[in-house]
């Protein structure tokens, strides 16, 4: 049978260990083909090919639940759940979405895109099922990344206490998440990893006491009691920890090896109750160049299969944001020791791994924990240190009690700074930094600021790091910066809420925040090519707003247009708005920015497009709105 074949995933019980290996093959040569050509995660779907294909096997699909922890390491599930052939979309607009999706496929069971959330997710499907006496399995297929997880071990406290709940979750323990897992966690897993695999004798120690004068066919809970604790005996010391949780612990099995995996699976699906099956795998298996190097390929951008070396830009880029954060940052905390870069799991992806390579006593990975990570920087800003949290704008919504409740409250100086915010693109829905303004304004006693190019951000940096006087916090983006001159010295920190006017003109106010500020510049020269002169202002701060400076230009000119990159509810624009009625300045306002939808998959600027928020749609959407009755030429 050929993987195209496969439609149904039921379409693989019944096949020969030799014929389930094929199918291994064959998927992780699409996954590499498909990856090199399109780029995406590669890494984590290379490594759990036969524990996807060996849990399949033992599964009725039609019934069963799956639930995927992340959605990097579905890629092999996807292939067996009828996208072959699509599968070459992957990532791309309108094509097959980068992460599990419900509404793509009824085997994507549950949607993720942010780590740690299988286990409650498979939990709840279980409770529902036995709420409506039903029966059928329901599996968690979770990372020992994600294990770090405040949420997941929540997950399993409740699950351990549910004896009569089945429940089957299989831990994909290949020592990583993005960059190598860091923590006691961890390091009490690869202690597992490297133990000799648990023996379970429950069966066979029921069947030899049956056997002894005395006991005959029943047990009393008094040898009950003695038969588990002679089962404990069989279990490696670092095995009990699960078992002391309530679950039954199995493992650690070859993660690559299907004849292994088969067996465990299917003596874990008959054991009453939680079970946590430990399947040890190898991240990029099958593919040399990604074992090699576990971190560089956890994703690709489009890359040649026989070297694994990225295809050259057609042209240079400027250095990317996250590249200037971090040689920045590294600049500042080399003349202050206070300073320290916090990141939650991904210290590839803020750059901060290159401050732990410069000065790793300033630098601390927490794991994938955002609460603790933001509460961890609050317990260092008491004692007088200057805290940088480095984390993704999707990422931070997670630490968002914490922001309140530990940081803003208390007025305690720290740092935020969010990578990925505004439209991300591949990622699409769950990734999308879209709600940061809107979800991060409305605290009291927090700063919010926002730079318009590389340059600017330097200077950010310095504001943020000096600004001691409560919570500040930066949003910046994806991908390569403008190509502005960077700062070699005489870096200082900006006046808190002001911003700056870039170009003067009397018919419109443009008023742009972030990294909409150099599209307002392109968005006034469209439309003084037709005889609108606009004023453009680069607002800089969203909290405190410069009123100062935006209310007596908005009554001036009488018409304003705000445009920011992230959703109009509640938003940069209504800040503005809120701003201008609370200083009785009462002037059309027309907002630019993601309404209220979820922005799927697709490159950025195909994103844009779709939501009208290109130079030249922006443009001719301010022309309809406040200059109707002049004649336009504008490209939509």
């Amino acid at each position: 049978m050929h993987l195209s074949e496969i439609t149904h995933p039921n379409q693989l019980k019944g096949l020969s260990i030799h014929q389930l290996e094929e199918i291994a093959r064959q998927i992780r040569e699409k996954h590499l083909q498909t990856i090199a050509a399109s780029g995406g995660h590669l890494g984590p779907g290379l490594g759990v090919v036969e524990l996807t294909v060996g849990l399949y096997q033992t599964l009725d699909l039609d019934r069963d639940k799956v639930v995927w922890d992340v959605g990097h390491q579905a890629y092999p599930h996807k292939l067996i759940t009828g996208r072959y052939n699509d599968f070459h979309t992957l990532r791309q607009k309108d094509g097959v979405a980068g992460y599990l999706k419900r509404s793509e496929n009824p085997f994507d069971h549950f949607g993720a895109g942010h780590a740690s959330t299988s286990i409650s997710a498979a939990l709840g499907m279980a409770l529902a099922r036995d709420a409506q006496g039903e029966d059928y399995k329901c599996v968690a297929v979770i990372g020992d990344g994600a294990l770090t997880g405040g949420m997941s071990l929540e997950a399993i406290n409740h699950a351990g206490h549910l004896p009569d709940t089945n429940l089957l979750v299989v831990l994909n323990d290949n020592e990583m998440s993005i960059s190598p897992n860091v923590g006691a966690i961890p390091r009490y897993l690869n202690k597992m990893r490297l133990s000799d695999p648990v023996q379970f004798l429950t069966d066979n120690l029921e069947e030899q006491f049956k056997h002894l004068p005395f006991f005959g066919e029943t047990f009393t809970p008094e040898m009950e009691r003695v038969k588990e604790g002679m089962k404990r005996l069989a279990i490696p010391k670092v095995g009990a920890v699960f078992e002391e949780l309530g679950f039954t612990y199995m493992g650690p099995v070859d993660g690559h090896n299907l004849e292994e995996l088969i067996e465990s699976f299917n003596k874990a699906h008959h054991i009453k109750g939680p079970v946590l099956v430990h399947v040890a795998t190898v991240k990029g298996k099958g593919y040399a160049i990604a074992e090699n190097d576990q971190v560089g390929y956890h994703a690709q951008k489009p890359f040649d299969l026989a070297t694994g070396k990225a295809y050259p830009s057609k042209k240079p880029t400027p250095p990317s944001y996250s590249k200037v954060f971090a040689q920045t940052l590294i600049t500042l905390a080399e003349e202050n020791p206070k300073i320290l870069g916090i990141t939650a799991a991904m210290a590839t992806g803020t750059g901060l791994d290159k401050l732990q390579a410069k000065l790793p006593k300033q630098y601390i990975d927490v794991g994938i924990a955002e609460q603790h990570a933001v509460t961890l920087a609050a317990g260092l800003a008491c004692e007088g240190m200057r805290p940088v949290v480095a984390i993704y704008s999707t990422f931070l919504q997670r630490g968002y009690d914490q922001i309140i409740h530990d940081v803003c409250i208390q007025k305690l100086p720290v740092f935020f700074c969010l990578d990925r915010a505004g439209i991300v693109g591949a990622d699409g829905p769950t990734h999308q930094g879209l709600y940061d303004i809107a979800y991060l304004r409305c605290i009291p006693n927090m700063t919010i600021m926002a730079p318009k190019d590389e340059a600017e951000m330097q200077q950010m940096l310095v504001t943020g790091v000096e600004h001691t006087s409560g919570p500040i916090a930066m949003r910046y983006p994806r991908g390569s910066g403008y190509g502005a001159p960077l700062m070699e010295e005489g870096w200082e920190a900006l006046p808190i809420g002001k911003g700056e006017v870039l170009r003067s003109g009397d018919d419109v106010l443009l008023v742009g925040y972030g990294t909409m500020v150099y599209p307002a510049m392109q968005v006034a020269e469209i439309l003084s090519e037709h005889g609108i002169e606009a004023t453009v202002v680069n607002a800089r701060f969203v909290k405190p707003l410069d009123i100062e400076l935006i209310g007596p230009l908005a009554e001036r000119i009488g018409k304003v247009v705000t445009l920011e990159e992230g959703c109009i509810m509640g938003g940069f624009g209504s800040a503005v708005v809120e701003g201008l009625m609370d200083a009785d300045v009462v002037v059309p306002v027309k907002r630019l920015g993601v309404p209220d939808q979820l922005v799927d998959h697709a490159q950025p600027n195909e994103s844009k497009a779709d939501l009208g928020l290109m130079p030249s749609q922006m443009a001719e959407t301010i022309r309809k709105s406040f200059f109707a009755e002049s004649k336009s030429r504008l490209a939509v």
